[in-house]
């Protein structure tokens, strides 16, 4: 399932004016399909950068669904105008059998809907100067707009209210203008003045909706004569009406749902409506881009660094040979013949591009400001015209169009920037995907000696798939990252039937855990009862170096804080570096090993003053006395130095260089240091070490190696001899792996001396459902250690929207199934979530008061779930399970030969 573009000659004759005549008009429209599965929303991702309008179906029983409110969050991102094509109203005809009027007020309130959730996700990123709405209202659908279609793609008829409006146009005697605001509404016809109404005139008559009236009623009116009672003379007198030429042989045909797709393909057209709206409405691309390039310009990485000349051009379509070239690709895909190789899905903002030119392509880290980086120059091969599967090849194409383009093979990983000039071009590919790649598996061919082929497979796949990745384990393992179950068996069938072309075998699906602590209620006593809780005294076996360090668990309003901000975090620790090229890779990544995104947009990234604001007041009610001004004393981050977990310095002696300070602070910290009789030298061999120890831990916890979140490691004091400095080679190196080692051993005991828990990657799980099968929905959701969130009823409709979370490791078969037990009546949406506490317990838990010995016994009766987990992740790794092979030996006997 692939986003695919096909160009269209669209021949339109228009006036320039009212008293002009008719003249034609033609127009190339490069439309681009996407896939609507929630599994696929890295392809609307990036196709949303390609294009200039945005198209939006919302089925008409079914309404707003959770990838509904993801393509419209992404076209207020991209700063695209959309369409929004209300489809399926047959279904209110034939399945739900709604009248004209209920049908009305049903659409009114699905608008209303759609509205909703476009305010949200417009609300919810701060947009940039420019593209901000000078009023609210130009962001929302409104039918007398003409942004909004109704339709049946299955009966091949649409509509807009302009179209009606042209056609009652003479019947009624007013004008077209008129109707356009009037059609749509609580506005009615008088049928004796042939006046339009407003609701407080109507002086107790009961009149219908002009919609309703004019347009409903007759649409209705051709399904009750044609699929739900066939009344052959109904038929011929509409036929007659509309003024329709429909061949007698098709008229008296039995099959009726053609006869009703021939009737309207001829009265209300699909291809005319929509075609005719994305003309109107949406704008060309020279407009589109002197609106939407000065936004995404200022975003790209190292903006100030772009050239004048390369700005104005993107933003003025220059289509000249002499204008800079500038386009973006969004993916690579299989070529028409040769599906080995892969070529670029792009669109050129500016100049032209021909075959044999040689162009920079421009990787997504790169920047202006090191312009010798993520850079590579290549030769154009081949263009073409993207005509659905087939290509068609072309000589040269100028800005504005959407193509493919050969050549980038080996130059480009999935997604970049073309450039005609080595330097001040833009970095265009910094699109946030739409699912974070969440659920992975092992591959391997069944035939070892192909080992090369799959390996080469897993690179073209991940080339051709925005959110599929390939990494190599350091056991040695090939994995592979996607983003769901759907999507793994795509990238599965398309590794063994295009690239790769060989027989492989998956390993089950792996999924990541995170690990925490909490202050439980009832915990076993302290390791150390001379010692506060999680503190750890560690002395390294050489006698040289003495470190104090407690653990605490983090406020829940922190840990949220640090994971929502991990771009900030990213760019701080460039600055510090003053290396802007981790810069971009802040902007523009999100790291496959931590996995912490919900996968809905792009990263946010907040200024030094925000960040530490913004952690300052998550700190604030939750125990001063512990947390006080603990913002300047934070050192490091992590796991991978970006991770939700703190490492503070609290010796007060300045051990650690303070993460979040000014350059005043940072030279307070050096005089405090020789105040202290210490060198800095010694002060930041020491540091280093333990900094290296807190990423060690919080990359692989104690429980099963699984990174941990929510934790603050505080460094309470430490003692280094001086003679340690004076080490080398040999002797340095095993007294740094001795130090290390002491204080990463010492953070897990402190983070098991309190109660630990085990964090389960979620899905949030949207499910449509009838009355009728709700009952075995709940079912299916609870044995899979499913719960239930909500449950809202659409009104109009006897469809339940249910709404719960479920473990991603419970999720696998889910789909499959919950349609084997509804019988087709329920199919789910998955949305990666993030991590939570599904089971609130200790994995290590064991009865031992009175009462729960009394209850349970020495072994425990009810299983530990979270232990079951535990030992699962731990056997996949090869990590000792305290298990017992024998649990009663003396009840076991040898069976009769």
């Amino acid at each position: 399932m692939e986003s695919s573009a096909i160009s269209l000659y669209f021949r339109l004759m228009r006036r320039e004016a009212e008293e002009a005549e008719l003249a034609p008009h033609e127009y190339l429209i490069n439309l681009i399909d996407s896939p609507g599965h929630i599994d696929f929303s890295s392809e609307v991702s990036t196709a949303s950068r390609l294009c200039d309008g945005a198209v939006v179906l919302v089925d008409a029983v079914e309404g707003v669904c959770s990838q509904t409110v993801t393509v419209l969050r992404q076209t207020w991102v991209e700063h695209i105008r959309p369409i929004l094509v209300i489809n399926k109203i047959d279904r209110l005809v034939t399945e739900i059998k709604l009248s004209p009027h209920e049908a009305y007020i049903h659409l009114s309130k699905l608008l209303g809907q759609v509205n909703a959730a476009t305010g949200k996700g417009s609300g919810t990123d701060t947009p940039t100067s420019g593209y901000e709405e000078k009023d609210d209202e130009d962001i929302y659908f409104a039918p007398e707009k003409d942004n909004v279609i109704f339709a049946s793609a299955i009966d091949g008829w649409a509509f807009t209210i302009r179209q009606f409006a042209g056609i009652y146009e003479k019947k009624l005697g007013i004008k077209k203008s008129i109707l356009e605001k009037v059609l749509w509404g609580d506005y009615y016809l008088d049928p004796k003045t042939k006046r339009v109404l407003q609701q407080r005139h109507l002086k107790g008559r009961n009149l219908k909706p002009m919609f309703v009236q004019l347009v409903l009623d007759n649409i209705w009116a051709v399904y009750a004569s044609t699929v739900l009672n066939k009344d052959q003379e109904k038929i011929e007198k509409i036929v007659k009406s509309l003024g329709l030429k429909i061949l007698p042989r098709e008229m008296k045909s039995k099959d009726t749902r053609s006869l009703l797709s021939t009737i309207f393909s001829q009265w209300l057209p699909l291809s005319s409506a929509l075609l005719v709206a994305v003309i109107e409405t949406l704008p060309s691309p020279p407009a589109a881009q002197k609106q939407r390039m000065p936004a995404i310009v200022s975003s790209a990485p190292g903006s100030r660094e772009v050239s004048e000349a390369v700005q104005n051009a993107m933003v003025g379509s220059d289509k000249s040979e002499s204008a800079p070239v500038m386009a973006y690709v969004s993916k690579m895909v299989a070529g028409a013949e040769d599906k080995e190789h892969l070529i670029g899905f792009a669109r050129l903002y500016s100049g032209t591009i021909k075959i044999g030119q040689e162009l920079y392509v421009l990787g997504p880290k790169y920047s202006p400001s090191r312009p010798d980086q993520h850079i590579h120059k290549f030769t154009v091969t081949d263009l073409y015209y993207m005509m659905g599967r087939d290509l068609q090849v072309l000589d040269e194409i100028p800005a504005g169009n959407v193509f493919a383009i050969g050549g980038l093979e080996g130059k480009l990983l999935k997604s970049g920037t073309l450039c005609s000039m080595d330097r001040g071009g833009v970095n265009l590919a910094g699109v946030g995907l739409g699912a974070a790649p969440i659920v992975r598996v092992a591959v391997e061919p069944k035939n070892p000696s192909q080992l090369n082929k799959v390996i080469e497979g897993l690179k073209l796949l991940e080339q051709a798939d925005p959110c599929a990745e390939y990494i190599v384990q350091e056991s040695g393992e090939h994995v592979l990252l996607t983003a769901g179950e759907l999507h793994l068996e795509r990238c599965l069938k398309d590794l063994r039937e295009r690239f790769a072309k060989v027989d492989i075998q998956s390993s089950a699906p792996i999924v990541p855990y995170r690990e925490t602590i909490v202050p439980a209620t009832e915990m076993s006593p302290p390791k150390d009862p001379n010692l506060p809780r999680g503190t750890v005294q560690v002395v390294t076996a050489s006698k040289q170096v003495s470190i104090r360090i407690r653990i605490r668990p983090l406020p829940s309003r922190v840990t949220e804080f640090l994971i929502e901000n991990i771009g900030s975090i990213k760019k701080l620790y460039s600055e510090r570096r003053g290396s802007e090229e981790v810069v971009v890779a802040a902007e523009n990544e999100v790291s496959a090993d931590l996995e912490e995104s919900d996968g809905t947009q792009k990263v946010k990234v907040l200024s030094l003053r925000e960040f530490k604001e913004g952690l300052k007041k998550s700190f604030e009610g939750v125990g001063q006395e512990v947390w006080n001004d603990v913002v300047e004393k934070i050192a490091a981050f992590g796991p991978r130095r970006i991770g939700p977990n703190l490492l503070i310095d609290a010796t007060g002696k300045g051990l650690c260089r303070k993460l979040l300070h000014d350059n005043a602070l940072e030279s307070q910290r050096t005089q405090t240091i020789e105040d202290k009789g210490a060198t800095p030298d010694i002060a930041r061999g020491l540091e280093d070490r333990i900094s290296h120890a807190f990423q060690l831990t919080t990359a692989q916890g104690p429980l099963c190696h699984e990174p941990i979140q929510g934790i603050a490691c505080f460094v309470e004091g430490a003692v280094n001899s001086p003679d340690d400095e004076n080490l080398e080679g040999a002797a340095a190196r095993s007294r740094n792996y001795e130090i290390i080692a002491s204080v990463r051993d010492a953070m897990r005991q402190g983070f098991l001396d309190w109660s630990p828990r085990l964090l389960m990657a979620m899905y949030s799980c949207d499910i449509q459902a009838s009355t009728e099968v709700l009952g075995k929905v709940y079912g299916v959701v609870t044995r899979r250690r499913g719960h239930i969130v909500a449950e809202e009823m659409k009104e109009g409709t006897p469809f339940f929207t249910i709404k719960a979370l479920l473990p991603v490791a419970e999720s696998f078969g889910f789909g499959d199934d919950i349609r084997k037990r509804t019988s087709g009546a329920a199919s789910p949406q998955l949305i990666f979530t993030g991590y939570e506490m599904l089971f609130d317990e200790d994995p290590f838990w064991t009865p031992f008061t009175e009462d729960e010995l009394e209850d349970l016994g020495e072994l425990a009766d009810r299983e530990n779930v979270a232990r079951k987990y535990m030992d699962a992740v731990r056997v996949r790794k090869g990590l000792p399970v305290q298990k017992k092979l024998v649990a009663n030996a003396n009840k076991q006997k040898t069976l009769k030969r």
